[in-house]
């Protein structure tokens, strides 16, 4: 695959004209990308597992359009609450096509799934008879692995020995006998190990550890794999020069441990199940925002409308993402910015010592690869509204699927008329 180029879907005539319809800051996203990513997933796993089932992470982009243009291509939903599954449910993926993977999970979350019959997949052995008396155990039952110190995590996702996900080895041996004897009759392996990883190797060896484990469980136990879910994980070239994950490259490589390990020891077919979120729709959104203020003081600072309580990745942890100035994508880049939002916070920052061209007050900043963990981790910290969302059609038209927050919207879990009838020296 190609070189990754920070494009945008609309040119600087065009986003203008939409921020003069949509206030900034607002999210926007590229409904044909996500289609096309979409469809070059399935043709690249389909055609070498035809039990192949790919689960996106709500908690990327949780917007009931996006969820309904990928079910319309075929994707099922990886859950971890109750809204997300009612977002999955109303944009019609259902059932099987429907994963919870949670932990430390509360029993009505575990009666939302059953009810809905979503695939339950376990974070623990303790949960098994938890599960049973809180919504009584359906007929396939996953299970999610912890390979500990076997399998190397990655900078953001930790190692997975001091992760508080899965089970032990032994755990999930003796995990899934209990759950036979209980009565399940299929059964699914799961693990997740690492996060934004661009390495098609690691993803490849993540599949071979769960396929050697499938072979274990099957010797010792006797109980055979349904299907394994090699989890998400899959990241993105966020920085401009790197390289996409090749999808073909990838799956050959599954494929090829799949008919080293699985194949021989008499376990196929095995379905092969993903719940990549990241990778579908992150390269696909971008944070548009307006510069407000300019400050030179020690360093010089670009100030926009947007803050961290619109996309908190870059404070969070340091993340890249990169910006483009629009109408300015070929001047050269003079100048050295701290690019800002307005938190009473000194890590709210989008960019730290970015070279940019000369930005003025009014122009207009794109924030690349918002796509995925964008919008979905906003907060109101500092009394901030929440931005809204506007989807591109494939025919050019842009419209809006989900508004922005309003002061109403802010103060709407306040009671202000109990407030009248307080009395603050009562309780003293």
């Amino acid at each position: 695959m190609a070189t990754s180029d920070k494009t945008l879907p609309l040119d600087a005539a065009q986003l203008r004209q939409l921020a003069e319809r949509f206030p900034t800051p607002f999210y926007l996203y590229d409904e044909a990308a996500m289609r096309a990513n979409a469809r070059r997933i399935m043709a690249a796993f389909r055609p070498l597992f035809p039990d192949f089932h790919e689960h996106y992470a709500v908690k990327a982009l949780p917007n009931p359009f996006i969820l309904k243009i990928l079910a319309d291509e075929g994707l099922g939903a990886d859950c971890a609450s109750i809204p997300e599954l009612i977002l999955a449910d109303k944009a019609g993926m259902r059932g099987e096509e429907v994963m919870l993977t949670s932990n430390e999970t509360p029993a009505r979350e575990f009666i939302a799934a059953k009810r809905q019959g979503a695939v339950i997949n376990l974070d623990d052995i303790t949960h098994i008879d938890f599960l049973e008396t809180a919504a009584g155990l359906p007929e396939l039952v996953s299970c999610r692995y912890n390979p500990g110190p076997l399998k190397d995590g990655n900078h953001i996702i930790g190692k997975p020995e001091e992760a508080k996900y899965g089970f032990t080895r032994e755990q999930i041996l003796a995990g899934f006998v209990r759950l036979q004897a209980k009565g399940v009759r299929r059964f699914g392996l799961h693990t997740m190990v690492a996060s934004n990883e661009l390495n098609v190797d690691y993803h490849v060896e993540t599949a071979r550890i769960l396929f050697e484990l499938a072979v274990e469980i099957k010797a010792r136990t006797g109980i055979r794999m349904e299907f394994v879910n090699l989890g998400g994980g899959a990241g993105i070239p966020y920085r401009p020069g790197q390289q996409p994950i090749d999808y073909q490259v990838l799956a050959r490589g599954i494929r090829a441990a799949y008919d080293a390990i699985i194949v021989p020891a008499g376990l196929d077919p095995l379905g092969l199940h993903l719940e990549w979120g990241r990778i579908i729709t992150g390269p696909y959104g971008w944070l548009i925002t307006k510069a407000v203020h300019t400050k030179s003081i020690y360093r010089e600072y670009v100030g926009v409308d947007a803050s961290m309580a619109d996309l908190m990745r870059p404070g969070m942890y340091g993340a890249y993402h990169h910006i483009t100035v629009v109408g300015k994508e070929g001047a050269p880049a003079t100048e050295t910015y701290d690019v800002v939002g307005s938190l009473c916070e000194n890590n709210d920052k989008f960019a730290v010592a970015r070279q940019l061209p000369k930005v003025a007050v009014g122009d207009l900043i794109a924030i690349h690869d918002a796509g995925a963990h964008g919008r979905a981790m906003g907060f109101n910290y500092n009394g901030k509204l929440r931005c809204g969302e506007l989807l591109l059609r494939p025919d050019g038209s842009t419209v809006p699927i989900r508004r922005s927050e309003t002061i109403d919207d802010y103060f709407t879990t306040l009671d202000f008329a109990a407030l009248e009838r307080f009395d603050a020296k009562a309780g003293q």
